[in-house]
């Protein structure tokens, strides 16, 4: 890589970009397709890829993710033209001898599936970002949060699997008339240091 993306590309990515609690619109599916096939270039370790999505865009659909929702996420969930579930699964090593086939890398993951927690659910959570920067990139705004039950996310679209949720992300266009206005953010020295 040798040049900065322009001013306009880095403000749709970060600066001016935002999160939105009210999303309409339409998201179609060749735009999903098209969201992934940007995210899944994102870099993981040893290309585990544990990431998995379902992109919730059915009532019936919507209607299973509904009662595992907090009180204060459900409206504008059950509005959001397509909510992303952004997951993980813990079995990710199983498609290492494709992924990764240089070594053998699934041997470094065999054993109990706690075991592998850390390593999917960190990479997983990298490629949810991954997933956020591609929805801007392709112009959709987006309404990540936590605030629902994991456990019930699980039970309703990953039983009897080894995949986990994490975190979701409403997708859609906002109204920008709409939005809160901008929570500060905290400077280089607090944050960063240079040694």
């Amino acid at each position: 890589m040798s040049r900065t993306l322009p001013d306009a590309a880095l403000d749709q990515l970060f600066r001016t970009a935002r999160t939105h609690n009210e999303l309409g619109g339409e998201v179609s599916d060749e735009t999903l397709r098209q969201l992934y096939e940007l995210a899944k270039w994102g870099p993981t370790s040893a290309n585990m890829s544990p990431l998995r999505l379902v992109f919730v865009k059915s009532k019936e659909a919507k209607a299973k993710l509904g009662p595992a929702l907090d009180e204060g996420n459900y409206a504008k969930t059950m509005a959001a033209p397509v909510t992303a579930i952004v997951a993980f699964d813990e079995d990710f090593h199983d498609k290492l001898p494709y992924l990764f086939p240089h070594t053998d890398a699934k041997s470094w993951f065999e054993g109990p599936r706690e075991n592998r927690h850390v390593a999917a659910f960190r990479n997983g959570s990298l490629q949810g970002a991954y997933v956020l920067l591609a929805a801007r990139a392709l112009g959709l705004d987006c309404g990540p949060m936590s605030g629902f039950d994991n456990a019930k996310v699980d039970a309703a679209f990953f039983a009897g699997t080894a995949i986990r949720s994490n975190f979701l992300i409403n997708l859609g266009h906002g109204d920008p008339g709409k939005l809160f206005p901008r929570s500060p953010r905290l400077s280089f020295d607090e944050v960063a240091q240079i040694l």
